[in-house]
This record gives structure tokens, sequence and C-alpha cells, in this order.
């Protein structure tokens, strides 16, 4: 049994040999559930005149990593402080799979659990158990609120006279 994957088609030699044997004969064909960038070849976007030359690529691959790096470090540090930083270590993973296959597999998988995600959100049930837990909450907040103006009035709790 080899246990090596084909990364351009996110095929194992196993599962080839299983759909030739079962004459399905299209390493190619992307699953169908696996979304429209599943049949988007894997590897660098560069131009073909830096990948011809293996220092300018290497070069390339180093810029790219830094630059990426930089994105996804300012996305960090946005986390804790104001700012988009999911969105930013996002937009900084979207510029290392330009260049790189694991970047490119690591987005592919975020883009699939994102859409299951969306999907499970719209499902009829999900949404009513959601607005039921929304209001319940909304009642505790609301409840917690009242004792709390019943027993201390409209006085904020911290003093900004002393």
């Amino acid at each position: 049994m080899n246990a090596e994957s084909d990364e351009r088609t996110g095929e194992s030699a196993a599962d080839g040999d299983k759909s030739a044997q079962q004459g399905n004969a299209t390493p190619d064909a992307p699953d169908s559930a696996a979304g429209d960038t599943e049949g988007a070849p894997l590897g660098s976007r560069a131009p073909e005149f830096i990948k011809a030359r293996r220092t300018l690529h290497l070069s390339w691959q180093v810029g790219v990593f830094v630059v990426g790096l930089a994105v996804v470090g300012a996305g960090i540090v946005m986390l804790p402080l104001p700012g988009p930083g999911w969105l930013v270590i996002f937009a900084g993973m979207a510029i290392w799979a330009t260049e790189f296959v694991w970047a490119q597999l690591v987005l592919r998988w975020t883009k699939r659990k994102v859409t299951e995600a969306a999907q499970r959100a719209l499902d009829p049930k999900v949404r009513r158990r959601n607005i039921i837990l929304t209001s319940i909450g909304l009642v505790i907040i609301g409840v917690l609120l009242g004792i709390y103006l019943w027993k201390f009035g409209l006085v904020m709790p911290w003093k900004i006279d002393e």
C-alpha cells in the first residue's frame, strides 16, 4: 500500500488504483462536494521568467514568505487590539498561497469548513434554536439589569468623583 499523495490532485496513489479498478480513471476531476477551487492547480503562481531561474525563484519565495509573515503577524497583533485580526491573518495566508502549496491546502480546507458552517447556520432547525437561545439570553440580561437598577438605582459601579 502506497501512502504517498499527489498534491496536485489531492489523491493518494492507493486512491488512484481504486478509481482505476472501478473504472473512474479521472484523477484530475475534483470532488463534487469539494468546491470550485479544488480543481485549480496547486503550486507557484510566480511569472514564468521568475520560475525559469532557480535563484530568482528562491528569492521570490523568500520575499513572498516575508511579506505574508508580516501580514499574518499584524493580524495576530490585531486579535486582542482593535482591528480585523482574522481577516488580516487570512489575507496573509492568501499571500502565502500564491507561492506555497501548504498554504493553498490550508485555505481550501478553511473555505470548505466555512461553507459547511454557513450551510448549517441556514438550516431552519438551527436558526430556530439560535433565535430561542438569543431570546433567552436577552431575557436573562434584562432581568439582571432590572435587579441591578432596583437594588442600586441608576448609579455607575465606579466612582469618578474620588
